[in-house]
């Protein structure tokens, strides 16, 4: 099999489950890895339980239709012109294959899909994407994939706020509006009795967020002095066919962060939304004794 990383700039992880999910996550996989020269890593779990050793999984858990609907993903992301491979792994448990895969090739991005089902206690995306937010090494896209993506793709959304995940949102939607010669909305939406932010700064937010597009695209700034951020932010996402937004504060795993404002507009928004975590180097552990 060929080198994941050779001759590109880098790698998104693509977990597929089956074909109608796979579809929805590849448009915004191939647009990413357009834009970025990347390769896309195609990946098929397969859960193994304890029962069976590994090497039994893929003998008594591996199905024809599996197979082919990995290679027909495949065929897809090569009639982009993107350069693909595609993994089957034997994992004890989903998340531990994709986190495990995420660290064997030494991927850039994991693009996962979520349906945007109602949370559970303590699950707030699902057990296998929450526990991939918390333990990938790398950056992580959400794609609320329960409806198609409009196509083509004529207005991006950005929610400004400058937190620490924004870098990543911004460059997605850069990496969508380039590919569909989108229209781009960067949204700040301003508390009325907000005392840490200034107009001035929040336009100063904004300019930043701005300079990550090219000249060529067309970027609007807007703030926008609301007391109900999440769902001023929701309501815009009527206007828009994607909407773009990194994670809360402290990340969005935290069983705390429930009915935080990524989360929110997560599940509420008109149509496609993709949530964006970019990868903490500092351990855990340090991070709490910093804090």
């Amino acid at each position: 099999m060929s080198d994941v990383r050779s001759d590109t700039d880098g790698t998104v992880l693509v977990p597929v489950a089956n074909s109608e999910t796979a579809d929805r996550q590849l448009d915004t996989a191939i647009d990413i890895a357009t834009d970025r020269s990347y390769r896309i890593l195609l990946v098929y779990i397969v859960d193994v339980p304890s029962q069976l050793s590994l090497k039994d999984g893929r003998r008594y858990l591996l199905e024809d239709d599996d197979e082919a609907m990995l290679a027909d993903a495949a065929a897809r992301v090569e009639a982009a012109g993107v350069p693909v491979d595609k993994r089957i792994r034997m994992a004890r448990g989903v998340s531990t294959g994709i986190v495990g895969a995420a660290e064997k090739y030494d991927v850039d991005t994991i693009l996962m899909g979520w349906r945007g089902r109602p949370p559970r206690q303590d699950v707030i995306l699902g057990n296998h994407i929450d526990r991939v937010l918390r333990d990938a090494e790398c950056d992580v896209l959400v794609k609320r994939i329960k409806t198609p993506r409009p196509e083509p793709v004529e207005r991006v959304l950005v929610p400004v706020a400058g937190g620490p995940h924004e870098g990543l949102a911004v460059d997605t939607a850069a990496s969508i509006a380039s590919r569909n010669d989108a229209a781009v909305t960067l949204l700040h939406v301003r508390e009325s009795d907000d005392p840490e932010r200034t107009t001035n700064e929040a336009k100063t937010l904004l300019a930043e967020a701005a300079a990550a597009f090219d000249d060529s695209q067309s970027v609007d700034r807007r703030i926008v002095e609301s007391d109900d951020v999440a769902g001023t932010i929701t309501d815009s996402t009527s206007e828009h066919d994607v909407t773009v937004l990194g994670t809360s504060r402290g990340g969005l795993v935290q069983r705390a962060l429930l009915g935080t404002i990524s989360e929110a507009v997560g599940r509420h928004a008109a149509n496609t939304v993709i949530l964006a975590k970019r990868h903490d180097p500092v351990p855990s552990r340090l991070r709490r004794l910093l804090s």
